[in-house]
């Protein structure tokens, strides 16, 4: 997931080489984390050599929507963003799967943790990206020591880089305990999410999610499963879930932007279901990489073609 140097990025409101996009050192999102991110997902289809964008529409609103929330005066429009996103992937013509970040941060040089009265400025890269988790194989997940930061503190609605020092903290403890993520309880002790993924279970064949006042995200993914559960008919809830439901869950996946939908083999050391992927789960996770890559045409309204469509 190392980025190029020589690839084209956007900043201080043009297109240029990554080795010539820089901040001062003395800027206050450098100081203060006051930064919000976006993750936008770009999947090529090598027989119709096609890069396709996913529900981009709805990253870049949810980018605004944390710059709101952050006292952000942002200069592009929704629709502004989405151009140069577009344009951006067109430029760079990668043919492989990417990932974009899109980047709304506080430019100003001033001392003082504060969101008023200080300059935002914008800027977006792309890398190539495949799996972020291995969605092929079973995860082996731990509850992490750390809570989930709670509403109050820091929404977690608004995906600040300030923020995911909670995540930070979580990963990392995950990984060199043995596990390949970590799952957060929020401050009431149930469960909230992962590191940088929603969470699902399914217990009786029905899709169960914590709600967003579980301090989770509102995950683009998240969503996107919640309506293809409710176009395939199947038995959703919204609500608490505790930490011992996840043991005698009949299946567990994690999704986002980068994990996608990555199944889960144990939690905490105890099998999950029989040990493999669950039906729902593989039925969920076929159906949503046929849509990514275009070869969906019910759910193509969720795609933007760059190759075809902005040439």
């Amino acid at each position: 997931m190392d980025v190029s140097l020589d690839s084209i990025a956007y900043h201080e409101g043009d297109y240029r080489p990554m080795h010539s996009c820089h901040i001062n050192i003395a800027c206050h999102s450098f100081q203060y984390g006051t930064m919000v991110i976006g993750g936008i997902r770009g999947y090529y289809n090598q027989e119709q050599d096609e890069m396709y964008l996913f529900r981009v529409d709805q990253h870049v609103k949810r980018l605004l929507n944390s710059a709101r929330i952050m006292q952000m005066k942002p200069s592009l429009s929704q629709e502004k963003i989405e151009k140069i996103i577009c344009e951006l992937a067109k430029r760079n013509q990668i043919r492989k799967n990417t990932y974009f970040r899109p980047c709304i941060y506080k430019s100003d040089l001033k001392l003082s943790p504060r969101l008023h009265d200080v300059n935002d400025s914008f800027s977006l890269y792309m890398i190539p990206l495949e799996d972020y988790l291995d969605t092929k194989r079973g995860l082996k997940v731990g509850i992490s020591t750390w809570r989930r930061v709670e509403e109050n503190m820091i929404p977690a609605r608004v995906k600040s880089s300030g923020g995911y020092i909670n995540s930070a903290l979580a990963k990392s403890e995950a990984i060199l305990n043995g596990y390949d993520e970590a799952i957060f309880l929020d401050a009431r002790g149930m469960v909230s999410e992962g590191s940088a993924e929603n969470i699902f279970i399914v217990r009786d064949n029905c899709l169960i999610t914590p709600p967003p006042a579980s301090g989770v995200l509102e995950g683009i993914t998240r969503r996107t499963i919640l309506e293809l559960a409710s176009d395939l008919k199947l038995a959703v809830l919204e609500r608490d879930v505790a930490r011992a439901e996840l043991y005698i869950s009949d299946e567990i996946f994690l999704c986002g932007t980068g994990a996608q939908i990555a199944w889960v083999q144990e939690v905490d050391r105890r099998p999950i279901g029989n040990g493999n992927i669950g039906e729902i789960t593989s039925q969920l996770q076929g159906m949503y990489n046929e849509i990514i890559t275009g070869k969906n045409e019910f759910y193509s309204k969720w795609l933007t073609p760059i190759y075809s469509s902005h040439s």
